[in-house]
């Protein structure tokens, strides 16, 4: 029930502190997995607080409870609830904050969204008086609305940008000094703290940070503003992440991670040397409190826990050596300390002893032969006691080394999840957990798509984004990438048959994992990969192509349309399309395409066709379209298993 205020006022002078970022898994898998993960973070890591992300337009609202509820009552940390305001019943913003308050959950960071939209987001049968655009259209409406009803219950943060809120429409008007009076009155109007988007530049922050604390206003000098960090996760995320948030990338941090970014672990490396040498710079600014830091975590742990390795950031466990009773401050577990940490015979007995997921053999005395599994026994004189202590620097970073069976845990899918990746991780298939959307403004939206009114017009459009003449579409906001390149001309002639594609990859088999168009991983591998393609299919067409299908042998199939009928050629199977083998590591493979991850991905892209059509009015010739085609369309994803003879793929689906 603590406030962040609270807990940031009662830390020392001098101290430091952190928190993390969470956002709702999209699988149960995903789900049960980031709880597993955010119990030991919690315990290794130890952070002041957790904040749990909303869906725009309460697109998450559900699961961004359920997790803030893990969070806050399952594991009991301070919780802090992001909420937005716009395009959704203004009902759901008082449930939330109820939900918030039966949770004990006293932390919110109150958010915009997206543009209020109301006559494209209203949904059938809402009355005019539910339609939150009514009486909020900006950050500041939420931040006053929750002083008047909740008075002083909730804790209250606001979102800041050092380098100024981008505008799709407007990019020439990003200046931190544009937004800084609405800044000002969202924080007059009641904020407790600030929190700021990524960026990298440090001396954009540095002057963001001075320009408030000097502000004439007086509004910033105390303030807690707590600067957000991007974990470096892969060069190709950084490099979406950053053009989506228009955050700059100084010239001598770019040059560092282009001399690696084709090896996936050096980038991590480097990454983390990067936003390690960002903080302890910030950590030397002088401050009216605590300085702390924010991290976007992507649900991924490994490369935080070495920054927060690396900038010494982990607080150090409180143990009461006058109590008879230890403090259980970690369950028992069974990890061979590495070199560093303390022997166990310097280890307090702990209350939790032996209470971990496997039992330690008692034995009466060591064996003349070394075992094979010293982490399952335990002499006698150690029976009842841990083989080390689990929350030490050197226990941390081993974790995110990948070291023993926690170690697994932690980096089993530290590979780039994206679309397709393991529907069982907590990062599958998001990089921001903010939930479908265009990911550009209305204005920007209308200058690339234009007003298509007939299935050729769609067709166009993606062809020229094939052919580079359209930087990006509705489920892609980036060009083709030199890998797909290499099989522009078989997209073309499946979007020619009016078959629209969304995602594929070339077949590739044992290519060096340093080649500049295929290569990923360590650079001591080789990379393989079956070919797959992804493409909405009108209905009558699909008819056609289904029993082709289902009798080919070389081919697995996943189908499903907006309305929630599916298909697939095996729903039990799993199918990896994406494989390296490295020298001293088992094998890689971070694309997986099965059942949950395509019904996952399938009700993401249908909700992403609903948000284009949304920009157009709704009598419109073009909405009409958009909203026929979305009755239609079949989504289909078709894997071709041969990774040695890629081509059949291409001739069987040009067949007929």
């Amino acid at each position: 029930m603590e406030k962040i205020t609270d807990k940031i006022n009662a830390l020392p002078d001098g101290a430091n502190y952190f928190s993390l970022e969470f956002f709702p898994p999209k699988t149960s898998m995903g789900f049960a997995n980031l709880t597993s993960r955010l119990e030991r973070m919690s315990q290794a890591l130890r952070p002041l607080f957790v904040t749990v992300t909303w869906g725009a337009g309460g697109s998450t609202a559900t699961k961004s409870l359920e997790l803030a509820e893990i969070c806050q009552r399952q594991l009991g940390l301070t919780t802090c609830l992001h909420l937005t305001c716009t395009n959704m019943s203004r009902s759901l913003i008082d449930d939330a904050l109820e939900q918030a308050k039966v949770l004990g959950i006293r932390n919110i960071l109150a958010l915009r969204g997206d543009a209020p939209r109301s006559e494209e987001y209203r949904e059938e049968g809402q009355l005019p008086e539910e339609d939150s655009n009514k009486d909020f259209t900006w950050a500041i409406d939420l931040v006053r609305y929750i002083r008047k009803q909740h008075g002083n219950y909730f804790c209250i943060g606001v979102a800041a940008y050092p380098e100024g809120h981008s505008d799709e429409s407007h990019p020439e008007h990003q200046d931190p000094k544009i937004d800084l009076p609405y800044l000002v009155e969202k924080t007059a109007a009641g904020a407790d703290f600030i929190m700021t988007q990524l960026f990298f530049d440090v001396e954009a922050y540095d002057g963001f940070e001075k320009m408030l604390r000097e502000h004439e206003s007086g509004v910033f000098k105390s303030i807690p503003i707590i600067p957000g960090m991007l974990p470096v996760q892969s060069y190709q995320i950084l490099r979406r992440v950053t053009k989506l948030s228009h955050a700059r990338l100084p010239e001598d941090m770019l040059a560092r991670l282009d001399a690696v970014k084709g090896d996936d672990e050096l980038v991590k490396r480097v990454g983390v040397k990067v936003l390690s040498e960002v903080i302890e710079h910030i950590k030397k600014r002088p401050n009216p409190g605590p300085r702390g830091f924010h991290f976007y975590t992507l649900n991924l742990e490994k490369s935080v826990s070495h920054i927060l390795e690396d900038c010494h950031l982990i607080p150090q466990p409180l143990l009461d050596e006058d109590e008879d009773e230890a403090i259980d401050v970690t369950p028992a577990i069974n990890l061979t300390p590495p070199e560093g940490a303390l022997p166990t015979k310097e280890r307090r007995r702990l209350s939790s002893v032996n209470s971990g997921p496997r039992n330690r053999v008692i034995i009466s005395k060591p064996s003349a032969s070394k075992s094979s599994h010293p982490s399952y026994e335990a002499p006698e004189t150690e029976a009842g006691l841990l083989q080390g202590p689990i929350n030490t620097r050197a226990n941390t970073l081993a974790i995110s080394e990948g070291e023993g069976s926690l170690g697994r845990e932690a980096t089993w899918d530290d590979f780039p999840n994206g679309r397709w990746g393991d529907a069982r991780s907590a990062a599958f298939g998001e990089i921001d957990g903010y939930g479908p959307t265009l990911h550009v403004s209305t204005p920007q939206a209308l200058k690339l798509w234009g007003h298509p009114v007939n299935r050729d017009d769609i067709t166009n459009l993606f062809k020229r984004h094939i052919e580079g003449d359209l930087g990006a579409l509705p489920w892609s906001e980036q060009g083709l990438s030199p890998e797909t390149q290499t099989i522009s001309k078989e997209l073309l002639a499946l979007n020619s048959k009016g078959w629209w594609t969304v995602a594929s990859q070339p077949a590739v088999n044992g290519v060096k994992s340093t080649d500049p168009v295929f290569g990923w991983g360590p650079r001591n591998g080789f990379v393989f990969q079956k070919p797959f393609v992804e493409f909405f299919i009108p209905s009558v067409d699909w008819k056609a192509l289904q029993p082709r299908l289902k009798a080919h042998e070389q081919i697995t199939y996943f189908a499903g349309n907006a309305a929630g009928d599916f298909d697939a050629s095996s729903e039990e199977g799993v199918n990896p399309v994406t494989w390296g083998t490295f020298a001293g590591k088992e094998i890689v493979t971070p694309t997986i395409i099965e059942a949950v991850s395509f019904r996952s991905w399938c009700e993401e892209a249908w909700s992403i066709w609903r948000e284009w059509q949304r920009i157009y009015p709704v009598k419109t010739e073009t909405s009409k379209l958009l909203g026929g085609l979305r009755n239609d369309l079949w989504l289909v994803n078709v894997i071709w298993g041969d990774f040695v003879v890629g081509q059949g793929l291409w001739e069987f689906l040009m067949e007929g």
